[in-house]
């Protein structure tokens, strides 16, 4: 067994297989020996243990789906979505004819009377360092040195990209500084009132602040709905500590060459402020932690998800922050998570976060059910719940959730958090680095 199969926990009644098991090969573990009916994928899932109709199928103790017929050792589990997926690809061998078990997603309730209060793991008595930036002030300690062009909506996307592009050559000249970086998205242009309006405020002023930013150029165009008067407000308003960082303010005219040049200029003038900035040995506390993983196969949630909630666990216990996001891919993993978590209220947001989720998702007639795609299920990951459960392995269950905070919300305090992020790669690392994020650590099964 040890050659062929992975048990993500003792107690599970399924097993992962590590390699391609072939139909008409045997499974030997315990002393007993068990057919392989059919051939079963690398990363796919078998039984173990014989399971009833309407028993659970469990993986890291825990429930992702119900056995609809009865299911002996060595058989292929497959559900309904899994087959479809396949049944779509070349193939060159014979499938089951139907599925052995079905979804289920079981809402979870947060009893108060029961709910125990997590427990945080103990903090390290010495100090470790890490070579950062730091930076005066609030602003903690980079581990990059940029100079930052932001573009404060999309009208001013390409403006921006051609500002940090015409300043690469006097990187040459400035050894400390990492990069000149235009920050470019798809937000907040037009005329007509933007529904993401906080949302986006938020997230630009935690980039504007961010301990990698030696210096930062905004760029709007002043028509529209989110411009420069807007985000000073709001960082003054709100208590980002703006003023800790060299930055300043543009707003285009429409003659492009004359805007280009002065911001060139005016951008060039900041180059010797920010080479000043020097790695310097820094305490481990200052790091903040992003938790990623696309591109998920069967084995992210038994290598590198565990490895990486091992890392992310270190960093906490010197006095540092942590967080993973991507409140769709968490959806079925309720039980886990709230294993160990600060307290009823905090529970109670992150199950809040999650039905605002599902609400959604209601709202274009989709469930979370949708979120795996064909390479997900080509890979062994089956269901929503297989892949929330591997994806929350990045909280190592020693490790208590301190605080549940929104998209882009500052962390500031040590621990262990969650953010409440969409499951788009991109996306959510974008709100982790908005709220702080100064390392992102990225698994990934399948390549993303």
């Amino acid at each position: 067994f040890a050659d062929i199969g992975r048990l993500p926990l003792p107690g599970d009644n399924v097993a992962i297989a590590t390699r391609r098991l072939p139909a008409g090969s045997y499974i030997e573990r315990d002393g007993a020996t068990w057919p392989v009916p059919y051939t079963i994928l690398e990363g796919h899932r078998f039984a173990i243990k014989p399971i009833a109709p309407g028993a659970p199928l469990l993986s890291w103790r825990l429930p992702f789906g119900i056995a609809t017929q009865p299911i002996a050792p060595g058989d292929y589990l497959c559900n309904d979505g899994m087959l479809e997926a396949l049944r779509g690809r070349s193939l060159d061998f014979v499938l089951p004819d139907q599925a052995n078990f079905r979804d289920q997603i079981a809402p979870h309730t947060l009893d108060p009377v029961t709910f125990t209060p997590g427990q945080q793991v103990a903090r390290h008595p010495d100090e470790r360092t890490f070579l950062g930036y730091r930076r005066p002030g609030r602003r903690g300690v980079g581990t990059r040195n940029v100079v930052v062009i932001l573009g404060a909506t999309s009208s001013t996307a390409s403006f921006v990209r051609s500002v940090a592009n015409a300043l690469q050559a006097r990187l040459k000249d400035y050894p400390h500084i990492d990069g000149i970086v235009p920050i470019a998205h798809t937000e907040g242009s037009g005329y007509a009132a933007i529904n993401n309006r906080d949302f986006l405020l938020r997230t630009l002023a935690g980039l504007i602040v961010h301990p990698n930013v030696a210096a930062v150029l905004v760029v709007d165009l002043p028509t529209d709905p989110i411009n420069n008067q807007l985000i000073a407000t709001y960082l003054h308003e709100t208590g980002y500590p703006v003023g800790d960082v060299l930055h300043d303010f543009f707003s285009v005219t429409g003659g492009w060459q004359a805007d280009l040049a002065h911001c060139v200029g005016l951008v060039q003038g900041w180059l010797a402020h920010a080479e000043s900035f020097t790695r310097t040995p820094e305490s481990l506390r200052h790091l903040n932690v992003a938790l990623q993983c696309g591109g998920s196969d069967a084995f992210s949630g038994v290598s590198g998800n565990p490895l990486a909630s091992e890392m992310a666990k270190e960093v906490v216990r010197y006095g540092g922050r942590a967080n993973f996001a991507e409140t769709d891919e968490l959806i079925g993993s309720e039980a886990y998570i709230l294993q160990n978590i600060r307290d009823l209220p905090t529970a109670q947001k992150f199950l809040d976060f999650v039905e605002l989720f599902k609400e959604r998702l209601s709202w274009h007639g989709q469930s979370a059910e949708g979120n795996p795609s064909g390479g997900n299920k080509l890979r062994g990951l089956y269901n929503i719940a297989l892949k929330s459960l591997g994806a929350a392995l990045k909280r190592h269950p020693d490790v208590r959730i301190d605080q549940v905070v929104d998209y882009g919300e500052r962390m500031i305090e040590p621990g262990f958090y969650f953010m409440n992020s969409p499951g788009n790669d991109l996306e959510s690392i974008a709100g982790q680095v908005a709220s702080g994020s100064n390392l992102i650590i990225f698994i990934t099964g399948n390549g993303s």
